[in-house]
């Protein structure tokens, strides 16, 4: 009996951590998560002023693939540790009623928002680079968006390539070249 509760506890402790509660508005709201007034400037200045890079994130309530997200990939320890440390995440509600600043000033509701900058999937998740010039949309300023739901390696990748600049790098390796090198190396042992 003492074995198996000592398998029952290192299991517990091996595994990833715990995967996000739902709120009122049937969101995961998770630990990484940054409850603002959704003014998207002030937002990055805030993300800035902390080293990190602002991501917003577009859920709704009952999706699947959030859920997936919530309780299989974001819970990973690489993965929750790199959003923990590298990120200054604003969670909008697809179909919610509050107020967004957009970076051209424009003020709109979440689900106005969604509509405006195109987003169609949850969770849809925007990268914003570090500076915005004036009279720019979010998501046209965004430097890479990933629409739904995705596993593990390419989740970590995209959250690196980002917080890495990598985007802006001269040479032949965009996301997917990157991406591609990415599982290679994880296929041979020599990275995460």
């Amino acid at each position: 009996m003492k074995r198996l509760l000592g398998l029952i506890v290192a299991f517990a402790l091996s595994g990833p951590a715990m995967a996000a509660e739902l709120g009122d508005d049937g969101l995961h709201k998770a630990d990484w998560m940054r409850d603002t007034f959704k003014d998207l400037r002030e937002d990055l200045e805030e993300a800035n002023s902390e080293g990190k890079r602002l991501m917003l994130i577009f859920e709704q309530r009952g999706c699947i693939y959030c859920t997936e997200m919530h309780e299989d990939v974001f819970p990973r320890e690489n993965i929750h540790s790199y959003l923990m440390d590298n990120y200054f995440v604003v969670q909008m509600n697809l179909h919610g009623d509050t107020e967004v600043v957009d970076f051209d000033g424009e003020v709109l509701t979440e689900k106005s928002a969604a509509r405006k900058w195109g987003i169609l999937f949850t969770p849809t998740m925007l990268f914003l680079p570090q500076e915005v010039g004036e009279n720019v949309p979010a998501p046209r300023a965004a430097v890479a968006t990933m629409p739904g739901a995705f596993g593990g390696g390419t989740t970590i990748d995209m959250l690196t390539w980002v917080n890495e600049e990598r985007y802006a790098l001269d040479g032949d390796e965009d996301f997917q070249r990157y991406h591609a090198r990415r599982i290679q190396e994880r296929n041979n042992g020599s990275t995460d």
